[in-house]
C-alpha cells in the first residue's frame, strides 16, 4: 500500500474514534442532566399559564384521592396534589413529582384521570413501573391506597 493510502486510513480511523467519543459524552451528559427542553418564548409560556388558570378545576367525588404521597425512598414524606393532573413522575426537571432515585428515568411514569377514574402509565422506562408486585405494560386503573413502585421509591394514592 502506498503511504497516502495508509495516511488516509489513519485519518478515517481517528475521525471514527472521535465520533464515538463525542457520542458517548453526549449520552452521559443527557443521562446526568436530562434532555434539553425547548423553552419557547416568554409570550408562549405566559399564554400556557393563562390557559391553565382558565381551565376549570375538576370536580372530585367524596372519597376520591387528592394527592400522591411518597411512603418509601429518598423523597419519603413528600407529596404532590392530583389537582394538577396529569402528574409526570421522574428525575427530570420537567417532572411534577421529582424523585432522587438512580433507578428512575428522566420521564418515568404519569398519573392521570379519566372522569372519576385514576390511572398510572409507564412512559417506556428502563426499570419499569409496578403496581403492587405487577409490572405495568399499559395504563392501569388506580384505587385509593394503591401503591406504585418506581425504582426504590413507593408512592401511594391518598385523600
Amino acid at each position: 500500500m502506498s503511504e497516502l493510502t495508509l495516511m488516509l486510513i489513519r485519518f478515517a480511523y481517528l475521525a471514527l474514534l472521535w465520533i464515538f467519543v463525542l457520542s458517548a459524552i453526549s449520552v452521559i451528559r443527557s443521562d446526568m442532566f436530562g434532555a434539553r427542553v425547548d423553552s419557547g418564548s416568554r409570550s408562549e409560556r405566559r399564554a400556557q399559564k393563562e390557559a391553565a388558570k382558565s381551565r376549570p378545576k375538576p370536580v372530585r367525588r367524596r372519597g376520591a384521592p387528592t394527592h400522591v404521597y411518597i411512603t418509601e425512598g429518598a423523597n419519603s414524606g413528600d407529596s404532590a396534589s392530583l389537582d394538577d393532573a396529569p402528574l409526570l413522575i421522574g428525575r427530570g426537571n420537567d417532572a411534577a413529582l421529582r424523585l432522587d432515585d438512580d433507578y428512575v428515568s428522566t420521564r418515568h411514569a404519569r398519573i392521570a384521570a379519566s372522569g372519576d377514574t385514576w390511572f398510572v402509565e409507564d412512559l417506556g422506562s428502563t426499570n419499569g413501573t409496578y403496581l403492587g408486585s405487577q409490572r405495568l405494560s399499559q395504563p392501569t386503573t388506580l384505587q385509593l391506597g394503591s401503591q406504585i413502585r418506581i425504582g426504590k421509591t413507593i408512592l401511594e394514592l391518598r385523600k
